[in-house]
């Protein structure tokens, strides 16, 4: 803590001084700037490979699976109205070839009820399906 000496005569009344002294601080990060700008270049790997050329071709993405819910209470996967029986059955045929690892995205009308859409969500986890992702709307 630093002190400030007052113009009074009474040599045993100091009067702390409560300013912060950040000169050092600046000091020490610049140093520390410094310090890293040099030894970043050095840190890289210098030493020379041929790297062999890779034969396999990325796979594509696949395409999103979107399940819809509408207020009359019928179910969508994209554009094709399934029944709940058959819910599983189409979302992993679209799924491709690993469904259970691939997030299904669940749409649903404003209006439909919270059980209808826990329904929906509740017969794609019994199946396997537990990466199920809410849509909403952006504003």
């Amino acid at each position: 803590m630093a002190a400030s000496l007052s113009a009074r005569n009474d040599a045993w009344n100091i009067r702390q001084n409560a300013d912060i002294n950040v000169t050092p601080f600046v000091d020490v990060m610049l140093v520390l700037l410094i310090i890293f700008m040099v030894a970043l270049p050095v840190s890289t790997v210098s030493v020379k490979v041929d790297l062999p050329q890779a034969q396999a071709s990325p796979t594509p993405p696949q395409a999103p699976v979107i399940v819809s819910l509408t207020m009359a209470g019928r179910i969508y996967v994209g554009e094709r109205a399934v029944s709940a029986e058959d819910l599983a059955a189409v979302v992993a045929a679209g799924a491709g070839p690993r469904p259970t690892e691939q997030r299904i995205y669940l749409r649903a009308d404003e209006g439909v009820s919270y059980g209808a859409l826990m329904g929906v969500m509740n017969r794609l986890r019994a199946n396997g399906f537990d990466k199920v992702g809410l849509v909403g709307e952006e504003f």
